[in-house]
């Protein structure tokens, strides 16, 4: 089986958004770093509520699903349907904004720190139109697997085979397929795991250091993989903590304004007037 390598590094930036809300971007600084699902990874981590509690205002959203992962503290959320709900440390929220959401989010920190991801995620253009839905995962939901000694994994999306049998993740998304996974090492532990060879696959390390092929990965930098079925990544001298993601490419042209992501600008200016006139969310 072929073995997987780093084929691109792009390093998060400083950004800033919602009321102000600090945090770093990798994925989707501009369309040149886009992953094909992946739009956007957005990794926000603070001990200052100065850096985060204007929060997101009410926004919309098209065309696309977000992904947003809590570590430490908790996120309230709250959408045009009137759902509200609070998202704890270790739960995810993956919401389908299909034809349209408006809603708004609020950090909040618990002992201090606020801490998470968010990810967007193409939907195919024959989904893009569909009714908003939503699947709310409590931390006790995602499963926690220990494949060997010194290696646990988080599985929010997708299957991972192991002895005796397969592990799912509490979100299965057909259409992309994606795999997501919370992997933490122990110093010195190399660890090897199967991906869908004609699916892209990326590492965001965001905890102590890890090597993949004799490469030594940074925190806060996305690294897209090449074409393979196998990743093989190890802990440094130290712990370390990342996301593993891999998705099924759509193959299809994007058009995005904000948080609008369609197929064309025609649809793009749809979305706008449709914003603008009230019928953003109409079914």
């Amino acid at each position: 089986m072929s073995e997987r390598e780093i084929s691109r590094v792009i390093p998060a930036v400083d950004s800033e958004d919602g009321a102000g809300v600090k945090l770093k971007r990798s994925l989707g600084r501009n369309p040149a770093t886009r992953v094909d699902p992946f739009l956007m990874l957005d990794a926000f981590s603070s001990d200052n509520p100065d850096d985060y509690i204007a929060g997101f205002p009410p926004h919309p959203h098209r065309g696309f699903e977000t992904v947003t992962y809590m570590l430490d503290g908790h996120m309230i959320h709250r959408d045009h349907m009137g759902n509200e709900g609070e998202l704890g440390a270790g739960g995810v929220q993956w919401m389908t904004a299909g034809r349209g959401v408006i809603h708004e989010e609020r950090p909040q920190q618990v002992d201090g720190l606020m801490r998470g991801f968010q990810l967007w995620i193409n939907l195919p253009a024959d989904e893009k139109m569909k009714p908003a839905a939503y699947q709310n995962i409590e931390p006790e939901q995602v499963p926690v697997i220990e494949p060997e000694p010194g290696v646990q994994i988080k599985l929010i999306a997708g299957k991972l085979e192991k002895q005796g049998g397969t592990i799912t993740g509490p979100v299965q998304a057909e259409s992309t397929n994606p795999l997501y996974m919370d992997l933490s090492l122990r110093a010195g532990i190399s660890y090897s795991f199967p991906v869908q060879k004609e699916h892209n696959a990326l590492v965001y390390l965001f905890e102590g250091s890890a090597i993949l092929n004799g490469q030594i990965l940074g925190q806060e930098s996305a690294y897209v993989l090449t074409q393979g079925e196998i990743i093989t990544i190890a802990a440094d001298l130290e712990p370390a903590r990342m996301l593993i993601l891999a998705g099924k490419p759509l193959n299809e042209p994007v058009a995005q304004y904000g948080p609008f992501v369609m197929n064309t600008m025609d649809e793009i200016e749809q979305a706008i007037q449709d914003y603008r006139s009230g019928r953003l969310t109409d079914i």
